[in-house]
């Protein structure tokens, strides 16, 4: 049975939520009506999982999220709006602590529930195994220390890819915040090309590439148009798109955001990214990374990729918000080296050297 506490402002809203769930059953569910409430009963109901509204009366849930973690933490959900303001409020709730989120769908929430139904409970049954992180300290120090390096970033020069490798790395629940913990890391001299596919909403993506992009001294691009690769940028996947890797004519290797496929559960895809990388770069020269995450897409294709000459690291369970993603690959034999996330950075400029 998972202790859930469901905060929300909005009566109707609450009572959706409670019906979805003991409709699924096994869940105890108890209610709070803003931030104030859901602090006083995360010390009361001591709940296993918190579902928390971003904008509220009384305290919001920015406000109510940094008291819950310094008075006892616990896995915490986001429900935000598909704003980009909501997606700026997301990441720093994550940042603060929260171990996913959940896009509250537009419109009138009893007509739209359904629409986020699967996602909803799955992802608090992940949250309630989630593994949490409260120290933000690492990426204060980045940003301190990097500050004036990004802001007189080189110019990226187009390099013949033919000689050179790219990085793909997949990753999905507890993936914004991990990603804050790695790219920060790479230095301005880092000679490939970075792609990244976190699943994530389409009006998500732009924020968090803007938002990395203040964190890294490389560049960092939302890759929503079909451009020419080149190293030393991190391109973040479009989400409502897949990133897939291409090649017209003799100009090189170029990324390309083109219409989610069906075959394919999660996106943007992880598994379609690195076929993609396969059919059109050298195996020997694509470093894989797979970070925390749900379900196993990406399973198969960086497990390919160790097999015909590439080097691929799983992110370890230690650190992992969710194991399922590096635990799949892993299993499946596709893991070269399996790191904690404080090491991987280390690890990719090493290969990449």
């Amino acid at each position: 049975m998972i202790k859930l506490l469901i905060v929300d402002d909005s009566a109707l809203m609450r009572r959706q939520l409670t019906t979805l769930f003991e409709a699924e059953g096994g869940f105890e569910i108890r209610l709070a009506r803003n931030g104030k409430e859901a602090v006083e009963e995360n010390l009361l109901f001591k709940p296993d999982v918190v579902t928390l509204d971003i904008n509220m009366p009384e305290m919001d849930g920015l406000t109510a999220l940094s008291l819950i973690m310094a008075q006892r933490p616990v896995a915490v959900v986001m429900v935000s709006s598909l704003t980009e303001k909501g997606a700026l409020a997301t990441f720093e709730a994550l940042a603060l602590g929260a171990v996913d989120y959940v896009a509250k769908p537009e419109g009138t929430i009893s007509l739209t529930i359904d629409v986020i139904r699967s996602e909803l409970i799955n992802k608090v049954r992940a949250a309630a195994r989630a593994r949490l992180k409260t120290s933000r300290g690492l990426v204060s120090r980045i940003r301190e220390e990097r500050s004036q390096q990004t802001a007189a970033r080189p110019a990226n020069v187009r390099r013949d890819m033919s000689s050179e490798g790219v990085v793909i790395i997949g990753v999905s629940t507890g993936g914004p915040r991990t990603l804050e913990d790695i790219l920060p890391l790479l230095p301005a001299d880092f000679p490939w090309p970075v792609l990244v596919a976190q699943h994530m909403p389409s009006s998500f993506t732009l924020p968090f590439a803007a938002r990395m992009n203040e964190l890294c001294v490389l560049q960092v691009v939302e890759a929503s148009r079909p451009v020419l690769i080149k190293a030393g940028t991190i391109y973040i996947a479009k989400g409502g798109a897949d990133l897939v890797l291409t090649q017209r004519g003799g100009s090189g290797v170029m990324v390309l955001a083109k219409p989610e496929s069906k075959d394919f559960l999660w996106h943007p895809s992880v598994e379609l990214l690195g076929r993609s990388a396969l059919e059109h770069c050298d195996p020997a020269r694509i470093i894989a990374v797979m970070l925390t995450g749900m379900g196993y897409d990406g399973a198969d294709a960086f497990t390919e990729i160790k097999k015909r000459g590439g080097r691929t690291i799983a992110e370890s369970e230690e650190t992992a918000v969710v194991f399922g993603m590096p635990a799949e690959l892993i299993k499946r034999g596709g893991a070269s080296i399996v790191l904690s996330a404080e090491k991987i950075a280390n690890q990719i400029i090493t290969w990449a050297g």
